[in-house]
């Protein structure tokens, strides 16, 4: 059985968000951790921890509202598992003219499209969010 986790990240912090929780608890592992570290550096969540809890280890994600209103108002899986989207560094997307992130996965690691397009290094397109 194949479970595409980064979705089901995503899935977990949008139905979050939908509910005003005000904190996420997500399974952890090393690209869920990576993408955490670039939501905390874009502003898009408050903080975050790694917490073990009889002996599984979890992502406890503290979010972020202005207003009442989430800070990210959409969150979307593009790289599926059934259909991968690869994208050169030419073609790197601009998520809402350059408003929105979008997070690719390289050979250098995960980064935000505009530090791809700096590095002139293309990559795997996990998502968008603004």
């Amino acid at each position: 059985m194949n479970i595409d986790t980064i979705a089901d990240y995503l899935t977990r912090i949008r139905n979050a968000l939908h509910a005003c929780h005000k904190i996420v608890k997500i399974p952890y592992s090393n690209i869920k951790n990576e993408i955490t570290k670039i939501l905390l550096d874009q502003g898009y969540i408050l903080n975050f921890k790694c917490e073990n809890d009889n002996f599984k280890k979890n992502i406890i994600i503290a979010l972020k509202y202005h207003k009442n209103y989430p800070v990210i108002k959409y969150i979307k899986r593009i790289s599926k598992p059934g259909l991968r989207k690869y994208c050169s560094s030419k073609k790197i997307p601009r998520v809402l003219n350059g408003l929105g992130i979008a997070i690719i996965s390289t050979s250098k690691g995960l980064m935000i499209c505009k530090k791809a397009k700096e590095k002139n290094i293309g990559g795997e397109i996990l998502c968008y969010i603004y």
